[in-house]
């Protein structure tokens, strides 16, 4: 996956990503934490959407949230190990 970094500010970041179901699930958990806002937005079909993240940290608040994505896949893979 590719990420571009197109603002980084103290309260405000940006990122170009290559996939809008990635930036729809990152947008999901964000607004669930302490993020002031999290929004996609894609000028055309055919361009890459542009997550934008407000908050203290958003840096942080972007790390915690793929986090929180990892542990949620690891326990559906563990959960789904033991239906076999």
């Amino acid at each position: 996956m590719e990420v571009t970094k197109l603002k980084d500010e103290k309260e405000c970041l940006e990122i170009e990503l290559d996939n809008l179901t990635i930036a729809e699930v990152l947008r999901d958990y964000l607004n669930r934490t302490d993020a002031k806002l999290a929004v996609w937005k894609r000028e055309h079909p055919t361009k890459n959407p542009i997550l934008h993240i407000e908050g203290a940290n958003p840096k942080k608040l972007l790390k915690e949230a793929v986090g929180a994505i990892e542990k949620e896949l690891d326990k559906i893979s563990t959960d789904f190990k033991k239906m076999k």
